[in-house]
């Protein structure tokens, strides 16, 4: 399994979302389906440990995608 980091950047504000994922999986593939998650839809829902949170799409400056493999 990978767990994948993806930070969401807004202009006052940083979301983090964990996503799992299978082991033959690559970080192209999860980028491509964030990005595609924000084409298709305007708003969308992010979970992490704490909190849920209603993302605006058009609102996000930059998305990066970070990778950690669980043995």
């Amino acid at each position: 399994m990978k767990e994948f980091t993806v930070c969401y950047t807004f202009d006052n504000d940083i979301v983090i979302e964990k996503i799992i994922k299978e082991s033959d999986i690559t970080i192209g593939d999860v980028k491509q389906e964030v990005i595609e998650k924000m084409d298709r839809c305007r708003y969308f829902i992010v979970k992490n440990e704490n909190e849920v949170h209603m993302i605006n799409s058009y609102l996000v400056r930059y998305v990066q995608v970070n990778e950690k493999i669980f043995v």
